[in-house]
């Protein structure tokens, strides 16, 4: 039988900016690992935690209003920690606004004892690219900058060929449509140059495309953003994040540096294979691209503010304009590509069109570190999943959730019933 224990909680107050359920679940800054669920937003200031952080169970009254099996989940997310390829991973799943699971599977190193749990940070990798997008939408909603104006009006670093930093707009940086070859200079980024320096010899790269007219996805580029936002603001990129973003939604782990991510409590190391790694700073100085550190919780926080529900800090008409389709991107090889069909870049997020429904996400991977979140806007549900490793086998998490949400038949999407994935080496940012 599984008990409702009340252990782990600190109670704290409420952020008054916070919508719904979200402000409850600060209180979970100090919990244990464990299963969390949440009736409503009217009794989430005191959220179950519910003994079987092995098991994985949930009282039978809150399992009852769910589409999503979460003893399932459960059961082959511990399982999936044990294959070879994995050492860490924290997933949460959202159900019709509410932070309804929220679990650390497997270890912050292959060889150590410390197990993940719901506030182990981990980085985000390109996930950082929707709070750049969000900071910006900020930024027009209060009138200080248009999205459609040129970058060449804030005088960054940006150059680009035949002087095409003129014609570029804000909106055509956070959509990849700059006109040069994807992921321009991010081998030198990784060789230590300096981004800004990097950003100006843009300009001497031969053309893609004219600006504004086709999708190469890019890092060094993207975190032009970073510079405009300091312009417009005269603080620092990360401070006004901090400030504007993860203070009032009550991120308590978030942060978008290499010190703020060894500074956690508990925080994943990066791994090769089963090999510990160093972590670089090589995406933190690209910090719009791909600086952003979180636990789970925080991440879960994030994904449903970005559904609509804490509208004091994120107002419906900036997710609308940073939500929207811009360009169509290639189709990529990898089997959640191949599932999710074709797919078109916003500002910093992924649209899809998954069995009809629009869904939206994004997939992030640096060094011994992947990230990937997607959500339903509509149906206010959704999955996020960070993990310590290289290998893609998570990815199958958000698959094998939609299908439950929407009633699908299942499928073995992280490959427990079948041969063990082989893990990948892919190092830039997604």
């Amino acid at each position: 039988m599984v008990k409702n224990i009340k252990m782990g909680i600190q109670q704290r107050p409420k952020a008054a900016a916070i919508g719904g359920g979200v402000a409850g679940m600060l209180a979970l800054a100090a919990i244990v690992p464990g299963l969390i669920a949440t009736r409503s937003p009217a009794v989430a200031s005191q959220p179950g935690v519910y003994q079987g952080a092995r098991s994985g169970l949930i009282n039978s009254a809150y399992r009852a209003p769910y589409k999503v099996d979460y003893e399932r989940l459960d059961a082959r997310l511990r399982l999936a920690a044990t294959k070879p390829d994995m050492v860490g991973m924290a997933v949460a799943v959202i159900e019709n606004g509410e932070i309804t699971f929220v679990q650390g599977y497997g270890k912050t190193t292959a060889n150590g004892t410390e197990p993940v749990t719901p506030n182990t940070v981990f980085r985000w990798a390109s996930l950082s690219k929707g709070v750049a997008s969000t900071m910006a939408g900020l930024l027009e909603a209060e009138g200080k900058l248009s999205l459609n104006e040129p970058v060449a009006k804030f005088n960054t670093t940006l150059r680009l060929p035949k002087g095409g930093e003129a014609m570029t707009t804000i909106a055509d940086i956070l959509s990849h449509r700059v006109g040069i070859a994807r992921n321009a200079n991010d081998g030198k980024l990784e060789s230590g140059a300096d981004p800004k320096a990097l950003r100006m010899a843009l300009a001497t790269l031969q053309p893609a495309c004219a600006p504004g007219t086709c999708h190469t996805y890019q890092n060094i580029a993207f975190d032009t953003v970073s510079e405009i936002v300091e312009k417009v603001t005269g603080q620092s990129y990360q401070n006004e994040v901090r400030r504007r973003l993860f203070a009032p939604l009550g991120m308590q782990t978030a942060s978008l540096t290499r010190a703020g991510l060894m500074a956690s409590r508990s925080w994943a190391r990066p791994h090769v294979g089963r090999n510990t790694v160093q972590v670089n700073d090589n995406y933190y100085r690209v910090p719009a691209a791909g600086g952003v550190n979180s636990s789970i919780m925080d991440l879960a926080i994030w994904m449903r503010a970005q559904m609509g529900l804490a509208p004091q800090v994120l107002p419906p008409q900036v997710l609308d304009t940073i939500h929207q389709a811009r360009v169509g991107t290639p189709r990529r090889g990898t089997a959640f590509a191949r599932a999710m069909g074709p797919s078109q870049y916003a500002l910093g997020w992924r649209d899809y069109n998954y069995a009809g429904r629009w869904l939206v996400g994004h997939q992030g991977a640096v060094m011994g570190y992947r990230a990937t979140v997607l959500f339903d806007p509509q149906a206010k549900s959704g999955v996020a999943v960070l993990w310590n490793s290289q290998t893609g086998r998570p990815s199958g998490v958000q698959l094998e959730v939609l299908e439950m949400l929407y009633g699908q038949p299942r499928n073995d999407w992280l490959k427990l019933d079948t041969a063990t994935a082989a893990p990948t080496t892919e190092t830039i940012v997604e």
